[in-house]
């Protein structure tokens, strides 16, 4: 068994996961090939207590459908990959079931799920994905679903290169109707100085080092305001235990600057949020993004973003409510193998147009207030629960 698991995890990242999917998709339970009509509310499934992009995007749904008065049936999964979860109940037949588990590891949760969730009701796959093109193992989920939700448009245009036979709806998360509440945490509490301009990056390890670009930050930073001790560089880094190796690449490219902060700790939502506070600048450098929950809550706390003018970012920010960085496309290339596809590009930020953002903005309070109520404005107008009423008013729920 360890020989055969050894020479598993020795195949590449893509071959391995283009497996998975063809044999999982060979085994698990599909549903009705016609979907009975929908009645009853809405069943939402996932990795809902997971700290998760996906997670989180089932939190909010059901949170949004209830607000909405359409009842929601949360169905927590447990990690896709093989996580605890506690007991699940299959909600009644005819209640629409929309799994938030992307189309690759789709037949892998149908398989992990209680016998018959996926029957006698209208499935819904609400998928995200970060690239403008798709590896071949997306494929495996399009024979499980009755339709397509995505978060972006970004997201949409990538999966119609499948050419799904279903149909395909843009429905963001509703980010808008439950935006961050921060905490009483002040920057003191935080270790942070009071008189500094603060410029926050917060990203998750687990996200792909590559496509988050941290590294493209810090030279920004650097570029912008060398050794400065009023200027500093807060990192906000997630899941940083479990991948040593990129921690210490930030180090490195710290160099041991004193205006070029860690913060490594887990926090729950409103700290979390309390920190994104304390902020006076969120930049996230990123080469692409299937939504960009970071900067989408940052502008709803009226703290002013600037972010790589690429990907789905720029569907809820423009010139007018955020900075927004020059970039160039180059070919996708993720040292981990998740983010990539044939011939798929994504932006390398410019760091001159990053840094001249960075010194406008800090060196102009005025300015950074107005770009952040702006922000408020555009993120609040745009991530709100418009896509999710279309999306179930189609349901004809009874």
């Amino acid at each position: 068994m360890n020989l055969a698991h050894h020479a598993w995890r020795a195949l590449p990242a893509g071959p391995r996961r283009l497996a998975l999917a063809k044999a999982t998709s060979w085994l698990a339970p599909r549903p009705d090939r016609v979907p009975p009509p929908c009645v009853g509310g809405v069943a939402v499934a996932g990795e809902i207590g997971r700290a998760s992009g996906l997670g989180e995007s089932a939190r909010l749904m059901i949170a949004a459908l209830q607000g909405m008065g359409v009842p929601a049936v949360p169905i927590d999964l447990g990690d896709t990959l093989g996580g605890p979860r506690g007991a699940v109940a299959v909600p009644p037949d005819g209640m629409p079931l929309v799994l938030h588990a992307n189309s690759p590891l789709l037949p892998l949760t149908l398989l992990r799920a209680p016998r018959g969730l996926a029957r006698h009701r209208r499935v819904i796959g609400y998928w995200s994905w970060e690239l403008p093109t798709l590896p071949p193992a997306w494929r495996a989920g399009l024979g499980f679903v009755h339709e397509i939700w995505v978060l972006s448009r970004f997201t949409a245009d990538a999966i119609a290169t499948l050419r799904p036979s279903v149909p395909l709806r843009v429905v963001p998360p509703p980010v808008a109707l439950a935006p961050p509440r921060p905490s009483a945490l002040t920057r003191a509490d935080f270790g942070l100085p009071e008189h500094a301009v603060i410029t926050l990056v917060s990203f998750s390890l687990a996200s792909s080092f590559s496509r988050k670009n941290p590294l493209a930050a810090i030279a920004a930073h650097r570029a912008a305001f060398g050794d400065r001790a009023d200027r500093v560089l807060l990192l906000k880094v997630g899941h940083a235990d479990g991948h040593p190796g990129d921690l210490a690449l930030l180090r490195v490219a710290a160099g041991g600057l004193g205006n070029i902060r860690f913060e490594t700790r887990m926090f729950a939502d409103a700290d979390r949020h309390a920190l994104t506070a304390c902020a006076d600048i969120v930049l996230s450098l990123h080469r692409s993004e299937g939504l960009g929950l970071v900067p989408a809550e940052a502008m709803l706390l009226g703290i002013p973003v600037i972010a790589t003018r690429w990907s789905a970012t720029t569907e809820f920010m423009d010139a007018t409510s955020a900075r927004l960085v020059a970039y160039r496309l180059i070919p996708a290339v993720d040292p981990r193998g998740v983010f990539e596809a044939p011939g798929a590009v994504w932006a390398e930020a410019d760091l001159e147009s990053a840094a001249a953002h960075l010194r406008e903005l800090a060196g102009d309070p005025a300015l950074r207030r107005s770009l952040g109520e702006a922000g408020r404005a555009m993120a609040t107008a745009r991530l709100g629960d418009d896509g999710l009423r279309a999306a179930v008013a189609a349901l004809n729920l009874s």
